[in-house]
């Protein structure tokens, strides 16, 4: 079957990406007046992720005093996910994941000028059984210094999102009808939208139970080459399916 994939952005298998950006800000004060405790700056992101899949969450960019060997990020994961992997590909630090995937750290071991240059990325799992449009909560950043003191904290935030629908129905290179049978598969009860190649609406139809869906164009598709798309939406969040090409012949 011939098929054309609508070009879009996706890591470790349609994972989703985030980066958080930090800032530290120094005090200072008048001579003979300590200075005010500094407080402690904000760590955010967004990122939505499929159930099923792994998305990743990226921090980075600290400004403000420098933080030495030993300091540590440290990422809890929001509630019903887990934290699979630290895969930073980058020398000075070491990653780990606790053993039950809450939580993971990066730790400072040799880099010269810790969390100053480049992402540190978390890989978080969301489950199968997730209700897309839904955000857990819980989920922390955490920047301590070698002594444990916190220079930033903060927290993202998850949104579970929908898998890609399938077109199964009609298949590609076979010449068709104007109106022909259109179905697939998508997550129990999302709304799914059939496009042509010029994004004006074919048909419409909500997945059963069974994750099935079919559905019939109300007009004769306009005869010659043509490329279908079906959308999936359920809860605020959507996702598209791969184009297939097709040709109608009258």
């Amino acid at each position: 079957m011939n098929r054309s994939r609508k070009k879009t952005a996706a890591a470790l298998g349609a994972a989703g990406v985030v980066a958080g950006v930090w800032l530290q800000t120094g005090t200072s004060g008048a001579a003979g007046i300590p200075a005010p405790a500094a407080r402690p700056a904000v760590l955010w992101g967004d990122v939505t992720i499929p159930p099923g899949r792994d998305g990743i969450v990226e921090a980075g960019g600290l400004a403000g005093p420098a933080l030495g060997t030993g300091s540590t990020l440290t990422l809890t994961a929001p509630a019903g996910t887990r934290v699979t992997g630290v895969p930073l590909d980058a020398p000075g630090y070491r990653g780990a994941v606790t053993a039950d995937g809450r939580s993971a750290r990066y730790t400072a071991a040799s880099a010269e000028r810790p969390w100053r240059d480049g992402a540190f990325p978390f890989v978080i799992a969301v489950p199968a059984d997730a209700v897309p449009g839904t955000r857990p909560s819980g989920c922390a950043l955490r920047l301590a210094d070698t002594d444990g003191r916190v220079r930033a904290a903060g927290g993202c935030r998850v949104t579970v999102g929908l898998a890609e629908p399938t077109l199964a129905r009609p298949e590609s290179g076979v010449p068709l009808r104007g109106r022909p049978a259109i179905a697939g598969r998508a997550h129990p009860g999302a709304q799914i939208t059939v496009s042509d190649q010029d994004g004006d609406e074919v048909c419409t139809d909500t997945t059963g139970s069974d994750g099935l869906w079919g559905c019939t164009p109300a007009r004769a598709l306009p005869e010659g080459p043509n490329r279908l798309q079906a959308t999936a939406t359920l809860n605020g969040v959507s996702a598209a399916s791969e184009q297939i090409q097709i040709t109608v012949a009258q």
